[in-house]
């Protein structure tokens, strides 16, 4: 009978060593994300008072379910919001309008707004619906 010596073959594999490794990495990672986020510091110059970043220009116009209507979030009736909108337009005359109407509205109620968009030639329009979930 033969004695068993060092040069046996394994059946399975030491995989201690590189989970060494492997948390080393880790921490390495760890240390480099927090040191990199911390950056440098750098004396930023003063912006002038008046802000730089002009105010959305896009108007929301949201019929609610009693058919009220809003131009952002203010109630206005259809005379009004056709005011309105003709101030906005002559001062921007690429003005973008978004139009959100509740799903249980009469359609007519929908039908009014667009078509007196229509009339104030608006053709930045945007339909607001909801993503179907499948």
């Amino acid at each position: 009978m033969r004695a068993q010596t060092d040069s046996q073959l394994y059946d399975e594999i030491n995989i201690t060593p590189m989970l060494d490794l492997a948390y080393v990495l880790l921490v390495i990672f760890i240390i480099m994300t927090t040191a990199t986020v911390q950056g440098i510091m750098v004396n930023l110059p003063k912006a002038s008072t008046t802000p730089s970043i002009a105010k959305p220009q896009t108007k929301a116009i949201t019929i609610t379910q009693d058919g009220t209507i809003y131009l952002d979030t203010y109630p206005v009736t259809l005379q009004e919001l056709e005011a309105r909108l003709t101030q906005y337009k002559a001062v921007n005359p690429a003005l973008p309008v978004v139009v959100k109407a509740d799903g249980a509205i009469a359609y007519q109620r929908v039908v009014d707004v667009l078509d007196m968009m229509g009339r104030l030639q608006i053709t930045q329009l945007g339909l607001v619906t909801q993503r179907l979930v499948k």
